[in-house]
């Protein structure tokens, strides 16, 4: 990342601010302004364009709305895994299994949640955010009908199974769709509501649950079918394209940002309604194509990738800590809740997670992403301007 930014020629400072009331364009003189650098003094990235079709550039009320659909997934991600929790006495006696078998009914939808990703990352690199979320939605939605109509243990468990299946975009896709959304000095923020989201369906997912089973156990599903089917009515007409070919279009049009970067890009740009490429909001509306301007990876690349990650041993050994201290620790809790506190009724079990829930949301808004926000343009001053992974 480049060092603090200099004036412009006419001695005027440019701000955050005035970068975002008013993009320069450029093309109009056939030159690119010098602007586009963040409020603490460093330039932003990626760079944007002066496209009004680079996502970089929508209003910000637009961004946080696609964030708020991408946010609903991701609770969704890990609801499903434990709103059953409070029922499984009912489902034991309704599938005739032991409580080992129940036990399975939550392992299995995270499965899916492990599997989902390396299916759809690649083919949201290829086909686009939108569709992949639409798609995997629609999945869960068919599951989860599935769910609440099944008899028996094979069926209920197959539908399980692809409840997490389809709610898996949320994880790598929703992170890409964030980072398509925002510059790297406000993602630290933005990825800590995102996780919030995940951690509040954990924790909520009992709780609604547990009264939710004073209708019925079969309710419970039926609630959460309702819940994937309003999320997709909100993709369908919230939630436009996000992936943007930004090295294509740095280098047909006047740059949003000062500096260089790794793309070539002359001084002399055209006008960007006179790009002929469908992007974002001009794609259709369910696009099976390929999104067009883009080197596009193989679809078992993302598969490709997770095997090569074991490379990096202090990457494994950070994930599997926190996996295993969090997730685990809170998904093994939660199953033995039925079984611990036999003498509470489904209701009171779901409220026992009432402070975990309100420790975890205090901790994601106050001391995380801002804060790791904070931390970062501080290091990075100290560091000659210059951002760097480790620094989160």
């Amino acid at each position: 990342m480049a060092t603090a930014i200099e004036e412009k020629e006419n001695g005027s400072p440019m701000t955050r601010d005035n970068f975002d009331e008013k993009p320069s364009t450029g093309w109009e003189t056939g030159k690119v302004d010098d602007v586009g650098v963040s409020k603490d003094g460093m330039r932003v990235h990626p760079q944007p364009t002066a496209d009004p079709l680079d996502p970089l550039n929508w209003s910000s009320f637009r961004k946080h709305t696609i964030l708020a659909i991408v946010m609903y997934l991701y609770f969704m991600f890990t609801y499903i895994t434990t709103t059953t929790v409070p029922s499984f006495p009912e489902l034991q006696d309704q599938l005739d299994i032991s409580s080992s078998q129940v036990n399975w009914t939550v392992a299995i939808p995270a499965l899916g949640l492990a599997v989902g990703p390396l299916f759809w990352s690649s083919l949201a690199d290829i086909y686009g955010r939108r569709i992949i979320f639409m798609t995997g939605t629609l999945i869960a939605f068919a599951a989860t009908i599935g769910a609440a109509a099944a008899k028996e243990y094979g069926g209920y468990m197959a539908a399980r199974f692809f409840q997490g299946f389809g709610a898996s975009p949320a994880a790598t896709v929703g992170m890409a769709v964030v980072m398509d959304l925002f510059y790297e000095h406000e993602r630290g923020q933005k990825l800590g509501l995102w996780v919030l989201a995940i951690d509040t369906g954990l924790l909520t997912g009992p709780i609604i649950g547990g009264f939710i089973d004073l209708v019925s156990a079969a309710w419970i599903q039926w609630l959460t079918a309702i819940l994937f089917g309003v999320l997709l009515v909100l993709e369908f007409v919230f939630m436009p394209e996000t992936l943007y070919p930004r090295n294509y279009m740095l280098g047909r049009m006047p740059l949003g940002s000062s500096g260089e970067d790794i793309e070539k890009t002359s001084q002399f740009k055209e006008d960007p309604a006179k790009v002929e490429l469908t992007r974002t909001t001009r794609l259709r509306v369910l696009n099976f194509r390929p999104v067009p301007g883009m080197r596009h990876p193989k679809p078992w690349d993302s598969f490709v990738r997770f095997v090569l990650t074991f490379r990096f041993p202090a990457v494994v050994v950070g994930v599997l800590a926190y996996c295993f201290t969090w997730y685990w620790f809170v998904l093994t809790t939660i199953t033995m809740i039925p079984v611990a506190y036999v003498q509470y009724s489904p209701q009171i079990q779901g409220l026992l997670f009432l402070g975990l829930l309100v420790g975890t949301v205090f901790s994601e808004l106050f001391a995380s992403g801002r804060l790791s926000d904070h931390i970062v343009v501080k290091l990075a001053k100290k560091n000659g301007g210059v951002r760097l992974p480790e620094m989160r």
